[in-house]
């Protein structure tokens, strides 16, 4: 009974450990490339999140798995190769069933191969954890990524196009803040997140 108690009290801190108090672009920086050229639309961010969040665990799965087969002098070898793969996945399955998105988005696809979050965590967590767990904290780090993702193109699409998931939401005469679809707006738009996440932290902590 108390070893289950430890299991789940555990299973929560990682969990919650990624998707807030570790969040992978709050508190690590991590992933911001992304967040930045994707987040101009709400669909493109979620499929951005979806995309790095079943590469997270993916590899999360399958580090976890072989981490005691896995040479230390190769470690980063194979990490690269393991997300490739999946990366590849990813892509394959955006370019069969959303076009328009893949085309949208489709170059910066392949950049979730040298996303930090993923090889941070492979790293630092799946190569030293069991499955069960290494999976907890890829679901936890995903969903923080695709949070904040969706959060800033909420902002950005709604002032930058007037429109939500491509649905007319601000009235007609509305201004367009063109900046909003422009990386300016990007970097705008993230920091004040980061500032308001980081702030909320902090008061956490005291």
């Amino acid at each position: 009974m108390k070893s289950s108690t430890l299991a789940k009290g555990q299973n929560l801190k990682t969990f919650l450990n990624g998707v807030w108090r570790d969040h992978p672009i709050f508190s690590m920086i991590l992933g911001i490339c992304s967040a930045l050229a994707v987040s101009n639309k709400v669909e493109n961010a979620i499929a951005m999140g979806a995309g790095v969040t079943f590469v997270l665990l993916a590899t999360g799965l399958l580090i976890a798995m072989l981490r005691r087969l896995i040479p230390t002098r190769v470690r980063m070898i194979t990490y690269m190769i393991v997300i490739a793969t999946f990366v590849i996945v990813v892509d394959r399955v955006l370019k069969a069933l959303f076009p328009d998105i893949s085309q949208a988005i489709g170059p910066y696809v392949g950049l979730i191969i040298t996303n930090c979050i993923i090889m941070g965590r492979a790293e630092a967590f799946y190569i030293q954890n069991r499955i069960g767990q290494s999976l907890i904290d890829a679901l936890a780090n995903g969903f923080g990524y695709t949070y904040t993702l969706v959060s800033v193109a909420v902002v950005r699409e709604l002032l930058g196009f007037g429109t939500i998931l491509g649905f007319q939401v601000m009235p007609e005469g509305f201004t367009k803040w063109v900046v909003m679809a422009m990386a300016p707006g990007a970097f705008f738009v993230l920091a004040i997140f980061i500032w308001i996440g980081r702030s909320l932290a902090g008061m956490e902590e005291e």
